[in-house]
């Protein structure tokens, strides 16, 4: 059972607070047409709706469900969904934006309970439903999460007890397969039981929900300590928590690891949500989150080994974030790959290590590790744009194998099972 409600990453930057009510006259039911040069504050009926809107030289302003708007004329004219300016059946824009003028405005305006109407001066009419002007305006996108999650240290998430998916359900079921995503999506995290242990039947597992990324590491690896790779990973050493790739310029969305054989002891594998972290410092300490998210930094691989001849460079800020509304959508965290800090002028450096240093204690709480023991047919699916990973140390022979998925290929898919992604 679910032992929490959605936790959102982030606070809404700003809400509308209290009235800002215009004392003006309501318009009659008959909705008259009002010329563009109108600069007062026009109510449509009924009250209840408190939809109010307002003509200003370059944009309309419209109050509606508690939200005020601010719409370019440009922007209103390009978004037209008419059968001339949008195909329908594509979801493709028809229109030439580029053809718009730019000091264009509306002949005319008018609203209704529940319509936008504007014309144009070649006489054209557009239409918008005030619901998908809340949903699609900048201001309602600043109130809106992207991605829905529940963040977690190892308390809750245990608290959680999220439940692993069946793998006949999860190849079989749009059930066991929502289901599985869902989980996914929240926690960053999901675990598919009952799992052949064998590459290709984990191979088969993974293009349940996606493409699998070929890499310089290949489609599907085998994983173990042979240090064929040179790479910490292939050796029986501790490793730090971490998220992969960061050396890619798009580090990959999504990891799998599936356990085949493991004879001795350790090796279990430790996760950690960089995202419940990475709030406990914005809320501790916002100026060392906003440094995190703005400071870009290199990281690198660097790889002679046998016919392996590699050299990456990925550049980005520890922490991304979408800019209209402040959520966090990548954690790009790895201290084995971080290159020579040259992108950073001296007086900004050392506010930077202070801030990685808090990032980092808050990463490395004890109460925030998750530890698990990966046993053959218990395949393990992390957000690499979210949860890091790392493993203690081991004895013995441990092989792994496993994959990378392209991010949006699992996001297409849970979206077409109706999930929000």
């Amino acid at each position: 059972m679910w032992c929490r409600r959605l936790a959102w990453l982030f606070k809404v930057p700003y809400q509308l607070r209290g009235s800002t009510r215009h004392h003006s006259l309501w318009l009659p039911r008959d909705r008259r047409t009002v010329p563009a040069a109108a600069a007062r504050w026009h109510h449509t009926a009924p009250e209840s709706l408190k939809c109010a809107w307002q003509l200003h030289g370059d944009h309309l302003e419209l109050r509606y469900a508690n939200t005020l708007m601010r719409f370019d004329f440009v922007w209103l004219r390009d978004h037209c969904r008419s059968a001339s300016c949008y195909n329908a059946k594509t979801n493709q824009r028809s229109l030439d934006t580029a053809s718009v003028d730019l000091a264009i405005k509306p002949k005319a305006v008018r609203v209704d309970e529940t319509t936008l109407f504007l014309t144009w001066p070649d006489g054209h009419v557009t239409r918008y439903g005030l619901e998908w002007l809340v949903k699609n305006s900048y201001e309602g996108q600043k109130q809106q999460v992207m991605h829905p999650r529940i963040l977690w240290n190892a308390e809750i998430y245990r608290q959680a007890q999220v439940p692993s998916v069946d793998c006949r359900s999860f190849l079989e079921t749009d059930e066991g397969l929502k289901e599985f995503l869902q989980n996914f999506l929240l926690y960053g995290i999901a675990f598919v039981d009952n799992v052949t242990p064998t590459k290709e039947d984990t191979e088969v597992l993974a293009k349940r929900i996606s493409l699998i990324r070929e890499t310089i590491y290949g489609r599907m690896w085998y994983f173990t300590s042979d240090f064929s790779r040179g790479d910490t990973a292939y050796t029986k050493l501790a490793l730090d928590r971490h998220t992969d790739t960061t050396y890619f310029q798009e580090p990959c969305g999504i990891q799998v690891f599936h356990c085949l054989k493991h004879e001795g002891t350790g090796g279990r594998t430790l996760l950690v949500d960089g995202f419940y972290a990475a709030e406990q410092v914005l809320q501790q300490a916002p100026d060392q989150f906003e440094l995190l998210s703005k400071v870009p930094l290199k990281h690198e691989y660097v790889e002679n080994v046998g016919d392996c001849h590699n050299h990456m460079i990925g550049v980005g800020p520890v922490l991304n974030v979408y800019p209209w509304n402040n959520e966090l959508y990548l954690i790009r965290y790895n201290n084995y790959d971080r290159a020579v800090i040259n992108t950073v002028p001296y007086d900004v450096v050392h506010r930077w290590y202070a801030a990685h240093r808090t990032l980092t204690a808050e990463l490395r709480r004890p109460e925030n590790e998750l530890w698990v023991k990966l046993k053959p047919g218990k395949a393990l699916f992390i957000d690499n744009w979210r949860v890091l990973h790392g493993r203690e140390a081991f004895t013995g022979y441990r092989q792994l194998c496993g994959c990378y998925l392209t991010r949006d290929d699992v996001l297409n898919t849970a979206r077409l099972l109706g999930l929000q992604a």
